[in-house]
C-alpha cells in the first residue's frame, strides 16, 4: 500500500494527542514508516505562524487574517514536510488539516465556506488527507477536559457557542465526504476510545 495522509480532527478535549499514539502505534506495528505532525506549525515557519495564531494579543485578530494566517502556514506544512515525506514512502498523521479551517474559521468565526474553499483550491491545489479520523464530543465535554489541562489558548479561550458551530461543521464536512472519515465517539474514557479506533482501523484497513 503506499503511503497515506492521515488527519486527526476534533474540539478541543477530544483526546485527539493520545489517540494519536495509539494510531502511531498501531501502525508502526504494520511495518509502516510515520511522520508526525501538527496544524497550525509543523515547520520552522509553520510553527512561527501558530504562534501568532494562537497567543493572546492586545489587538483583535480579524478573523480574515486568522484565516490567511493558517493558509499560510498550511502551505509551508505541506510543500516542506507532508508532500516530500509521503513521496519518500512515509506516513504522515497530522493533528488537524484543512477540516479544521472549515469548523474553527468557517463555523466558529463565522467566515463563508466558499472563501475558504477557494483558498483550498487556490493554495493546496485541493490536497486533502485520504483518511480524517473525527474523533468527535459534545462541545461542553470538550471544554472542561482542556481547562482541566491548565491555561488555554485564544482560541480554546471562546465560549460554547462558538465551539457549537464549530462541531457542526464537523458534521456537516463528514456528511459531505462519509468515504474519507472514520468517526470516533470520544466521550467515553480514553481506553473505551481507543478501543474503537483500534476496531475502526480494523475494519478500515482490512
Amino acid at each position: 500500500m503506499s503511503a497515506l495522509f492521515i488527519s486527526i480532527e476534533g474540539l478541543e478535549g477530544a483526546g485527539k494527542t493520545t489517540q494519536a499514539e495509539v494510531l502511531m502505534a498501531w501502525l508502526a506495528a504494520r511495518g509502516h514508516d510515520i511522520v508526525r505532525t501538527r496544524e497550525p506549525g509543523g515547520t520552522e515557519i509553520a510553527e512561527a505562524i501558530r504562534d501568532l495564531v494562537l497567543s493572546h494579543h492586545s489587538e483583535k485578530m480579524d478573523p480574515v487574517t486568522e484565516l490567511l494566517l493558517v493558509f499560510a502556514a498550511r502551505k509551508q506544512h505541506v510543500a516542506s514536510l507532508i508532500q516530500p515525506a509521503l513521496a519518500a514512502g512515509q506516513w504522515v498523521i497530522s493533528d488537524r488539516f484543512t477540516d479544521a479551517t472549515y469548523a474553527y474559521q468557517g463555523g466558529g468565526r463565522g467566515l463563508d465556506r466558499s472563501l475558504i474553499a477557494s483558498l483550498e483550491e487556490t493554495v493546496l491545489a485541493n490536497f486533502q488527507p485520504d483518511l480524517t479520523i473525527w474523533f468527535d464530543c459534545d462541545a461542553a465535554t470538550g471544554l472542561a477536559r482542556a481547562q482541566a489541562r491548565g491555561a488555554l489558548d485564544r482560541i480554546e479561550g471562546e465560549d460554547i457557542a462558538f465551539f457549537n458551530r464549530c462541531r457542526a461543521q464537523y458534521q456537516l464536512r463528514y456528511d459531505q465526504q462519509p468515504e474519507r472519515f472514520i468517526k470516533i465517539d470520544a466521550a467515553p474514557s480514553q481506553a473505551a476510545v481507543s478501543e474503537q479506533l483500534i476496531t475502526a482501523l480494523e475494519v478500515y484497513f482490512a
